[in-house]
């Protein structure tokens, strides 16, 4: 396979900065920095982990709600840009603004946290969107599993970065506090995720789109609706959102509520962060080894392997207790996260229209985002009635059963009818 292309790689560099948002706020440093705060309000540590999970279910049900109606729209030519930009901005913004909340204003940690959650997760609506304008079908899986591989590096440059803050910090050796560390660390990851976003912004254009007419919003609404009758025609498609539905809500509630999840163990901050930066590490190559085993043994057997990897984590959560034990669930993790999410994005991917790449997106992400609202839920619920995390992390297993046994009713992509653009109407 030939050298990646300039547009591929403008492409994939933007997982590079955006994945700093995804370790740092979503999984590491923001979690712990939310938990200390509510604590110190006098919060339970298991009502503060239960309104974590309700806020993310609050912000991906939002973002589900809109992700396909804006997608349509983004079809249109021009447009994809535009809403990537938006939503670009808004959570880099928020990010920041996390910086400057006063301590004790755990709720309202909570309330930018979702407008930050809101952009991020917004943006990569739009930039899945932009894989097929930038790459073929045929290098589809490795293009999608590189740009895992390039923000698993890229995230933990800014994130060793802010580990070495806030140690320092936490030792007495650089006169800032604790707090004001992490605050350093929210700034740092708007600075990085801004920075290598530029490459985005310059070299990927919108190659496949509908073209614009008269009363586009109507049309917009028209075409969902079309879509929306027309997706159960196609067998294939259909299925694998089913599958993914409940696969990926295991794989997205482990990621987001792992930290939260640790400190309800008792585990310390420090070991917390230092594990997930290996993470990140370990991640990196295993991302790209998914890519590079699709491409020989097919995207599906490889996520066969990666939900599977899954299932045994959720079981040897259950018996978690120590931190040796944190870090062995930690590497099964990474042996597989970035990879599932790759090579789920690409098969996709080959599955849809190009010039309905949006809207289709638009549907993956509501598929994927109904689920995170699922998980989170069900950990928060079961932890509340048996007071006990662990058993809330072990319930996600039934997820994991349930998308391999759709998964296998799947055909390989280029087994499959595609659906036809779905032109406006």
């Amino acid at each position: 396979m030939k050298k990646f292309t300039k547009e591929e790689n403008s492409w994939a560099l933007y997982d590079w900065g955006s994945s700093a948002y995804s370790i740092i706020i979503t999984t590491a440093i923001f979690p712990i920095f939310y938990k200390g705060s509510a604590t110190a309000a006098g919060i339970d540590t298991s009502d503060s982990t239960v309104y974590l999970s309700y806020t993310i279910a609050i912000f991906t049900f939002i973002l589900a709600m809109i992700g396909p109606i804006l997608g349509t729209i983004a079809d249109y030519k021009g447009f994809k840009k535009k809403f990537f930009y938006f939503f670009f901005f808004l959570g880099v913004t928020a990010t920041a603004l996390l910086a400057f909340i006063p301590y004790d204003k755990w709720y309202l940690f909570l309330i930018c946290y979702t407008f930050a959650a809101l952009g991020a997760t917004g943006a990569n609506v739009f930039y899945d969107g932009f894989i097929v304008d930038v790459t073929t079908n045929e290098r589809m899986s490795r293009v999608s599993s590189r740009g895992y591989g390039l923000g698993y590096i890229g995230s933990a440059i800014p994130f060793l970065i802010s580990i070495v803050i806030i140690l320092l910090a936490s030792n007495n050796i650089i006169p800032i506090s604790d707090i004001t560390a992490s605050r350093i660390a929210f700034l740092i990851t708007a600075a990085w995720w801004i920075i290598f976003a530029i490459p985005m912004f310059k070299n990927v254009k919108q190659i496949h789109y509908i073209e614009r007419e008269k009363n586009l919003i109507t049309q917009s609404f028209k075409r969902l609706g079309k879509t929306v009758k027309e997706i159960r025609q196609y067998r294939a498609l259909f299925l694998f959102l089913i599958a993914y539905f409940f696969y990926i809500d295991g794989v997205g509630t482990i990621i987001s509520m792992s930290t939260a999840y640790g400190t309800d163990l008792g585990l310390k901050s420090t070991d917390l962060i230092i594990v997930l930066f290996v993470t990140q590490v370990v991640a990196a190559p295993f991302a790209i080894l998914y890519g590079r085993l699709a491409v020989r043994f097919s995207e599906k057997k490889m996520l066969y392997v990666g939900i599977i990897v899954y299932t045994i984590v959720c079981t040897y959560a259950f018996f978690l207790e120590t931190i040796t034990d944190f870090w062995i669930l930690a590497m099964l993790v990474a042996t597989s996260q970035g990879g599932i999410q790759a090579l789920s994005r690409s098969y996709f991917g080959k599955l849809i229209p190009k010039e309905n790449s949006n809207e289709f997106f638009g549907f993956y992400n509501i598929f994927g985002k109904f689920a995170s609202i699922m998980g989170p839920l069900l950990i928060g619920f079961t932890t509340q009635v048996t007071g006990n995390s662990s058993y809330g992390v072990f319930s996600l297993i039934i997820l994991f059963i349930i998308g391999i046994i759709v998964l296998t009713q799947v055909p390989e992509p280029e087994e499959a009818p595609k659906p036809v653009p779905v032109d406006a109407v």
